[in-house]
């Protein structure tokens, strides 16, 4: 069986109660009328919390242990540069003189809040504005780099989710020689990928520009969650917006190039990236669960992890991840 919830470690917001969470938002001397919501988020705690005055704000109780304290007030630093610049990042509320409260052994920091939908990817104007953007955003993140954030490899998010899994015996026995073997045939898949694409430039990202992460009014987009902020190729913030068939993919690829250019210089040696990205994220997620699976919160709401068809399924996934990176890269048309 597997060894699952004590290698997790014990559930990290149990102390998180109501009554702490309001208390916390008090220190910074706002008043709660006492409701509060909790809002989509796993690796963290986030709310909606309700004020005297009618108001509301979101507090965001980062995961114990995961970020140091150096690090999130980096992540800090770089959304209030961006919001200087009059970018649409969604950056903390400074209180009593710090973006970065503490309360209860608790890390916290409030944030306005902000609604707007999803995005349309298949739009290519919007495609090309949120090219715009993202180029703006890096503009500025390659302005200097982070000192206590890391940088987005292979090693990180391929190797070490993949030999937590097995030291961990998350894998079924009857995979795990299924699991070994494919997890590390694509893993020197992507390891060559990677040396293939020569020398490119790091740079501060967003980190995890997914579609949850940007919200769409009729002003245009707003970026949220600078949480996975780290220093990486442009191409980690632009590719996740891609889907479909290659043509499509192609199609959408120029649209976000042509925006993203008007602002920033793009070096099309990354779009050999963009796979061996995609897998990667895969990988990361199947042991992101895994090292979460002690918290109370990831059972109940990914109860298809760790079952034998969970598996199966992943396995099949990244051998069909093994045939794509076989496939030569996306091309910018001219």
């Amino acid at each position: 069986m597997p060894k699952k919830n004590n290698a997790a470690g014990p559930a990290p917001y149990a102390a998180l109660t109501p009554e702490c969470l309001l208390d916390a938002v008090e220190t910074t001397g706002l008043r709660c009328d006492g409701r509060l919501t909790a809002l989509n988020s796993y690796e963290n705690r986030v709310y909606q919390v309700w004020l005297d005055s009618g108001e509301s704000v979101v507090a965001k109780f980062y995961r114990p242990q995961r970020w140091s304290r150096a690090a999130i007030l980096e992540e800090h630093a770089y959304a209030l540069e961006l919001a200087a610049a009059e970018l649409p990042v969604v950056a903390p509320l400074m209180c009593n003189g710090r973006t970065l409260q503490e309360h209860a052994g608790f890390m916290l920091a409030l944030y306005p809040r902000q609604g707007g939908r999803t995005p349309e990817f298949e739009d290519e104007d919007t495609l090309r504005w949120l090219g715009r953007f993202i180029a703006r955003i890096h503009a500025i993140g390659a302005l200097q780099d982070f000192e206590h954030r890391p940088t987005l490899g292979w090693s990180e998010f391929g190797v070490a989710p993949v030999r937590y899994l097995l030291d961990n015996d998350f894998v079924p026995p009857d995979l795990r020689v299924a699991y070994e073997s494919t997890a590390l045939d694509v893993l020197e898949r992507i390891k060559n990928r990677w040396q293939d694409a020569g020398a490119f430039g790091t740079l501060r990202l967003h980190g995890d520009c997914h579609a949850g992460n940007i919200l769409w009014t009729d002003a245009g987009p707003h970026f949220v969650d600078l949480d996975d902020a780290r220093m990486g190729p442009a191409v980690q913030d632009l590719w996740m917006w891609l889907g479909g068939d290659r043509a499509v993919q192609q199609q959408q690829l120029a649209a976000i190039i042509t925006g993203y250019r008007e602002f920033h210089d793009f070096n099309p040696a990354e779009l050999a990236l963009i796979e061996p990205l995609r897998t990667l994220r895969m990988v990361h997620y199947a042991g992101w669960l895994a090292r979460r699976w002690g918290d109370p919160a990831f059972p109940q709401s990914f109860p298809f992890f760790n079952t034998q068809r969970y598996w199966q399924d992943h396995i099949l996934a990244l051998r069909e991840q093994a045939a794509a990176l076989d496939e030569p890269p996306l091309e910018l048309m001219r």
